[in-house]
């Protein structure tokens, strides 16, 4: 078994709404409450910051699944949107919608087409932060296979 560590460094100067800094390897941003929950916006903020680990973990281990399937990959991109519901003063993230577009190169065959859309489906729950957030965030696919 290997283990893999992560570490960041904080740092928040006082109350709600300052602005604060993280760095964790090649992340270094500002911190801040966003605007949406009447913060000063500044730099980035967990919400934003939970929707790139699960969107970049996804993009990435989708990669690498089409990767090792041989399939004639010709371009990827993605969308993803957060939605935080707020009840009562409380935050909850509720859910997170991938939207990839995936594009086979010309002449694929039917195959090809049939292998990548499993993969599509696949890639979310094999992705270890769509683990980690399992039962706790929904997560949503719209696909769009080309």
């Amino acid at each position: 078994m290997a283990e893999h560590h992560f570490h960041l460094t904080a740092d928040w100067p006082g109350g709600r709404n300052s602005t604060g800094s993280i760095e964790a390897g090649n992340l270094q941003t500002k911190i801040s409450i966003p605007p949406e929950m009447d913060g000063p916006g500044v730099g980035t903020n967990p919400d934003e910051m939970l929707l790139g680990a699960a969107a970049t973990c996804y993009l990435i281990t989708l990669a690498a699944m089409i990767e090792r399937a041989k399939l004639p990959l010709k371009e990827m991109s993605l969308q993803s949107e957060g939605i935080v519901d707020v009840t009562d003063g409380v935050f909850t993230y509720k859910k997170i919608i991938h939207k990839p577009v995936v594009e086979l190169q010309e002449g694929s065959e039917k195959n090809d087409y049939k292998k990548l859309e499993k993969l599509v489906e696949k890639a979310e729950s094999s992705c270890m932060i769509s683990r980690a957030v399992k039962g706790n965030v929904e997560i949503e696919l719209q696909p769009t296979v080309k």
